[in-house]
């Protein structure tokens, strides 16, 4: 992988390859202003199409199958929501040396929350905590796993071996034995018994946004699917302060099992993602240090 290349098999993507891509496949929007869209996220690019729409890239293969994910389950996801979740626009096809699926999106007002900084983080758990509870009780027949709703233990080789690369990087200064420690009480929990429940996957601060203060939209649906509801409950630690922490879990009813197994999975992604992301994505880093502290905080 390239120094400074997020992900190896990138594909190369700029102003130019868009705009002979929309201006193929969608002559209407061929006048409109082109502008990269600065973002943290790591698996598309995304670029402003006139005010109204955004175009989202594939970045890399795994990322053209959540292309499809999202053109066949958001539309019927929304009618279900609280909260606006994207509206694709455009069925973007393979062409001009780019080799994936792609898609036109309406563009959906608002800013990433920044933890550690937000507004009304008491209000915004209750946002959050709404969309998850909705999620919950969608009843859509044929749903997909979700990438990430499995066992725990399904985890455990991963997360043990980004613990054992962090060990080897001292400046990080990550307590991996109280890590550990969390860790192996999510492994101990017990597990999701009931039925697998509708699950966005991926809730981490890139993909909400927010006006105010309060939760406007969420986006980027690429991990959805049905599985165990910890899943959902990554704002608790990625995001919200310990007082809203609180507010999310009892919104949501989650039972101490539950909250275990969430803490351990967002605790896992995170300390997967530091070693991967430290020089190559400084907002996921950086959410990562901030997951890893708080959920050590608790205890």
């Amino acid at each position: 992988m390239d120094a400074g290349q997020m992900h190896p098999g990138t594909h190369p993507i700029d102003d130019d390859l868009v705009r002979r891509l929309v201006a193929g496949q969608f002559p209407q929007w061929a006048d409109l202003a082109i502008e990269r869209f600065p973002s943290g996220g790591t698996v598309n690019a995304m670029y402003r199409l006139g005010d109204d729409m955004v175009v989202r890239l594939p970045l890399v293969r795994g990322g053209a199958d959540d292309v499809s994910l999202e053109r066949t389950w958001l539309p019927r996801l929304a009618r279900h929501l609280p909260t606006p979740v994207p509206e694709v626009l455009g069925d973007g096809k393979p062409a001009e040396g780019y080799p994936w699926p792609w898609s036109v999106y309406r563009w959906l007002a608002g800013d990433n929350p920044e933890a550690g900084a937000l507004s009304r983080p008491v209000p915004l758990a209750g946002d959050l905590a709404r969309f998850v509870a909705a999620m919950r009780r969608v009843t859509l027949p044929g749903a997909p796993r979700a990438h990430r709703g499995g066992p725990v233990a399904s985890l455990d080789a991963d997360t043990r071996a980004a613990i054992e690369q962090l060990r080897g990087i001292p400046q990080e200064g990550i307590d991996c034995d109280g890590a550990t420690a969390v860790w192996e009480e999510a492994l101990r929990a017990p597990g999701w018994d009931g039925p697998p429940v509708w699950l966005h996957g991926d809730l981490m601060p890139g993909n909400l946004l927010v006006n105010d203060g309060r939760l406007t939209a969420v986006i980027d649906f690429g991990c959805l699917g049905t599985g165990d509801p910890a899943c959902d409950l990554f704002p608790a630690w990625n995001l919200l302060p310990a007082d809203a922490r609180e507010v999310f879990r009892e919104a949501l009813g989650a039972d101490d099992a539950t909250w275990t197994r969430g803490r351990g999975r967002t605790l896992s992604q995170a300390l997967v993602a530091l070693p991967y992301y430290r020089n190559t994505n400084p907002a996921m880093a950086h959410n990562a240090r901030h997951v890893i502290r708080a959920v050590l905080a608790e205890g």
